[in-house]
């Protein structure tokens, strides 16, 4: 009789004395629930510490996984000695809740200290960079340990106890540790951050470890009963379960098969990314995807694995299935971008939506991951099961599991360092299917099938067969992996689209792709910067953007000299900033090399970034790069990618904005782009709120409708900017490339200053973003999916009223602005600068003939000013007169305004104005003037004369009203005026100028 069917039958009172056992099933549930929301919020710090979400998951994997390993080794090599491994294991349960409790503080002081202290005084980047590395493993190394002990421990606890059916046991463990683990990330993820931030995800992480070693402790002691003795089984000498032989490939065979699941996990992670998105919720999607599937492999083999007669041929053959199934999930990959852009066509862009794009982004991963993780789940419990039964008894738990994980921690650094940046995706998920196939022959053969054809042959006839019938008919076109499929519903590129460059780097995928002349730079997908390469056609809102980043700093620090730029992309910033020759030296720092291979494509356009001796390019985060540079910048560029892609929200946080101040000499500016398409404004004002607890002046400047830029001093107010400057030599003729041909072209584009954002963020209750409490990055994903664009920069300078001029944003000569096809406000300052030359024209002939124009804003005047007030309605001249008065009033100069509105209403057509409409007429005029007093005086008038007037017309009116006491200095009297008028406004939400002024005269009045 076997020792395993000796203890069942010594103890089988003892099973009925004992806890049921499926309350070790629901402890284990919840600790791999806590367990994995370390990984999950371990990826989080670790992607604070290094710069990088990429690195951070790919080191938090190698360093979690190694600890497992370690822990599993140290439980396999005491599992002997232990008496009551069950109480060993609420005891190291209980030091993982505590060390929990305390990391972030930990967390806090280690990288304060590595950063302002350690780092800046090396100088070599190498040693550096190691020791960052070995500095980040020591955050989270020692409770990875600890949570590689768990496994065995209560394995071992378990199956001492009830030791009926020790396989059922280790299999159910498996998987209710794995499901638990799925439903953690989940959880943590998707709501746990958003409510009590990181610090109090890790510490409820921590108290739930606390509480399962205080409730296994106590089911102990309460049950009166031993446990059984360590099992050890004695097979028979030369049988195959106790060869020592065996056991050695067995031990192989876990670190293999492991190796390939993090092959294909790394693999599945990069190319999911290019179909979901690159958000840290899609990652959580595809951690949970790959964890369920290994789960409810688990749950499959429970039933079976204590009667499979032939167990390692079994083994075998589920390692060449998974090797197929592996390789499957390339074609099957290429049908999501399909799927993803049928989906998104049938979805609306609501928060209904969005929950639905959620799930079916989780389905996805599930059907691309699952099939083989199922399978992949299965060998664990069934490896540990047959050496458990020959020589190796309960150590074979700790050492099948320390093998396991020592071959993921080999599978990730090869993914990431080699199999993604030199072999692409296809060929290293090929590489992982192969890993599991030849494994599965070799144990085949070792299964001893005495069959010509045996299994061995069949197996790799199988496997074979399946990678080269993959590899021969199956493609990653570029144009499918750069298709952005996530974004624009689309499941490849236009058809007349090129792909100049693709690579799948280290950190991100990168492609450049050419549409007739215009060549844009992509980041998974996501294009990141556009430049029209012939100089005969108009050029993209992009090149302003990027040509104004560079421009900025030049313009509010003249003297500039050393200049840093966080993040390469097309390189035409850096391109810019060497325009000028007063900079002598431009330090580009960019964590991706294939970006900047990528952006050499863009040639003549940005060829002083790479030509330039004064350019250098440092591979690298820019953490790191700061700290270990350890000198200040005259400026600071950063022009990151979009907020809601991982890792990014974190230049836009407080603890950002608070170390890169360090870096910044006492005239040093910051110039940072922030995008606010699929964007919306909480999130705008949550930036915001960041920056101004750290930096003391700041102004916002609108690139084009949906971008701005910050410039941004840490002490003392900004200067005067000297545009002037930069309209000469060099820059000027690259300045007029994209349309900026007089200072005022840049003025026009200024939107905000921190009176008036800080006004505004005294009426909201929206925190500061923050790398703990990370509200962008939890929140700019579901504004990405509901293509929601933050409007208050656009609204305040598209306004039918001198908004922005009257609250002290700054003045600009309409005369001379160049109209942007691309940034409204230039628009419509050129459209109404037509208007007032057409009347100019009409008005000095002279010769009594009607006006001819196109603009719908002369026409209908036209003729009612031969009518004045005789054969016209009155309610025909005002809304006439409203629809110039929107037109021109905010976009002509205060004289031209006036001159405007003369001309269409002369002196004999006021004479026998209504009061009503002379009313109107004077609210015009005073708007014109820019005159806060009179705007304030005659707006009143209207809105006591004219009470039958369209709502739009008189919410024009009570603005326009509000706005005048503003600037007039009377802040009681607009919040007056305001709850005097709500109620009449009814139904109409305050609009963004209202909110404004709104918020401005409170601010004033409580000072």
């Amino acid at each position: 009789m076997s020792q395993s069917r000796q203890h069942a039958g010594q103890h089988g009172a003892k099973l009925a004395g004992a806890p049921p056992r499926w309350i070790f099933f629901a402890i284990f549930t919840i600790s791999g629930f806590s367990g994995l929301i370390y990984e999950s919020i371990w990826s989080h710090y670790m992607k604070l510490f290094l710069g990088h979400a990429a690195y951070a998951q790919s080191l938090v994997l190698i360093i979690f996984m190694g600890g497992l390993a370690v822990g599993s080794w140290l439980t396999a090599k005491l599992s002997d000695r232990l008496h009551t491994p069950i109480l060993v294991y609420a005891l190291v349960e209980g030091v993982i809740g505590l060390i929990a409790l305390v990391f972030h503080g930990v967390f806090v002081s280690v990288s304060d200290a590595f950063y302002f202290s350690f780092l800046p005084a090396l100088s070599a980047p190498v040693l550096a960079g190691s020791l960052k590395w070995l500095a980040a493993a020591a955050l989270i190394f020692p409770q990875s340990v600890l949570l590689g002990m768990t496994f065995p421990l209560m394995t071992t606890g378990v199956v001492r106890r009830y030791p009926d059916r020790p396989g059922g046991s280790l299999a159910m463990l498996y998987f209710t540790n794995s499901l638990g683990a799925a439903v953690g990330v989940l959880v943590s993820g998707f709501w746990l951050i958003a409510v009590v931030g990181l610090p109090g995800t890790i510490m409820t992480a921590g108290l739930l470890n606390i509480a399962l070693a205080l409730v296994v402790f106590v089911l102990v002691r309460l049950d009166p009963e031993p446990e059984a003795p360590p099992l050890r089984s004695s097979p028979e000498p030369g049988t195959a379960t106790g060869s020592d032989a065996l056991a050695t490939l067995f031990f192989v065979a876990a670190g293999v098969t492991g190796a390939a699941s993090f092959i294909y996990e790394i693999g599945w992670i990069r190319m999911l990314s290019l179909v979901l998105g690159a958000t840290t919720h899609s990652f959580e999607l595809m951690l949970s995807a790959f964890i369920t599937g290994l789960a409810f492999g688990g749950l499959w083999i429970k039933r079976r694995i204590d009667s499979i007669e032939h167990p390692i041929r079994f083994a075998g053959w589920i390692q060449v299935l998974m090797g197929a199934m592996a390789i499957l999930t390339v074609p099957l990959y290429a049908r999501t971008f399909d799927w993803m852009a049928a989906l998104l066509s049938g979805l609306s862009r609501t928060d209904v939506g969005y929950n639905l794009f959620t799930l079916s982004s989780h389905g996805i991963a599930l059907a691309v991951m699952v099939p083989t993780t199922f399978l992949a789940g299965t060998t664990l419990p069934l490896f540990t099961h047959v050496l458990m039964r020959g020589r190796q008894g309960e150590k074979a738990i700790g050492r099948v599991y320390a093998a396991n994980t020592l071959g993921a921690i080999a599978g990730v650094l090869f993914a990431m360092h080699i199999g993604l940046p030199l072999l692409g995706l296809k060929s290293m998920i090929g590489l992982g299917a192969a890993l599991d196939v030849g494994l599965g022959v070799v144990l085949l053969h070792r299964s001893r099938d005495a069959r010509v054809f045996n299994s061995a042959w069949r197996g790799a006839l199988v496997g074979a067969s399946m990678i080269a019938l993959v590899f021969a008919t199956v493609d990653l076109l570029p144009e499918r992996l750069a298709s952005g499929v996530y974004r624009y519903a689309r499941s490849q590129l236009a058809e007349d689209a090129r792909v100049l460059y693709y690579r799948d780097g280290k950190t991100a995928s990168i492609s450049l792709t050419a549409l007739g002349s215009v060549v844009s730079i992509a980041t998974n997908g996501k294009p990141d910067a556009a430049i029209q390469m012939d100089a005969s056609q108009p050029n993209t809102p992009d090149e302003v953007t990027m040509f104004l980043l560079g421009a900025m700093p030049l313009a509010y620090n003249p003297n500039a000299r050393r200049v840093a730029n966080i993040g390469l992309g097309s390189g035409l910033t850096t391109h810019t900033l060497l325009g000028s020759d007063a900079i002598e030296r431009v330090d580009t720092v960019e964590i991706e090399a294939a970006v900047v291979e990528a952006a050499q494509g863009f040639g003549k356009r940005v060829e002083r970034a790479f030509t330039d001796p004064r350019s250098k390019i440092h591979i690298e985060d820019a953490k790191t790069f700061f700290s270990l540079q350890n000198q200040k910048y005259d400026a600071i560029v950063a022009e990151p990618s979009n907020p809601w892609v991982s890792g990014v929200a974190g230049l836009f946080s407080e603890e950002f904005y608070r170390t890169v101040r360090n870096y910044l000499d006492d005239d040093g500016i910051l110039v940072q782009w922030l995008q606010l398409y699929e964007f919306q404004d909480d999130l705008v004002l949550s930036v915001f709120r960041a920056l101004a607890e750290n930096f003391s002046d700041y102004a916002i400047y609108s690139t084009d409708n949906t971008n701005v830029l910050i410039v941004a001093k840490p002490v003392g107010a900004l200067g005067k900017p000297r545009f002037g400057a930069i309209l000469t030599g060099t820059l000027g003729r690259e300045a007029a490339r994209v349309g900026l041909r007089s200072a005022d072209d840049f003025l026009v584009r200024k939107a905000g200053t921190p009176r008036l954002i800080e006004s505004f963020l005294a009426r909201s209750s929206v925190p500061a973003n923050s790398d703990y409490f990370p509200y962008l990055d939890l929140n700019a994903g579901k504004a990405r999916f509901r293509e929601q664009v933050a409007s208050l920069f656009f609204s305040w300078s598209a306004t039918p009223l001198p908004l922005l001029e009257m609250t002290g944003v700054g003045d600009v000569e309409f005369a001379n602005v160049t109209p942007d096809p691309a940034f409204e406000r230039t628009v419509l300052a050129g459209n109404a600068r037509r208007i007032h030359a057409e009347l100019s024209a009409y008005l000095g002939r002279n010769d009594g003939t009607e006006l001819i124009s196109d603009d719908p804003a002369l026409t209908g005047l036209t003729a009612l000013r031969r009518f004045c007030g005789a054969g016209a309605s009155e309610e025909a001249w005002l809304h006439e007169l409203h629809r110039l008065a929107t037109s021109t009033l905010p976009f002509l100069d205060a004289s031209a305004a006036v001159q405007t509105f003369d001309a269409v209403l002369p002196d004999t057509c006021r004479e026998g104005a209504s009061p009503r409409l002379a009313a109107w007429y004077r609210l015009y005029r005073s708007i014109a003037r820019r005159d806060a007093g009179a705007m304030a005086h005659s707006g009143a008038a209207v809105l006591k004369e004219d009470l039958t007037a369209d709502p739009a017309q008189r919410l024009y009116a009570l603005t326009a009203t509000l706005l005048g006491q503003l600037a007039e200095g009377r802040p009681e009297a607009a919040l007056e005026l305001w709850d005097e008028h709500e109620q009449f406004v009814g139904e109409i939400e305050e609009t963004p100028e209202i909110q404004l002024i709104l918020a401005a005269a409170q601010r004033q009045g409580s000072l």
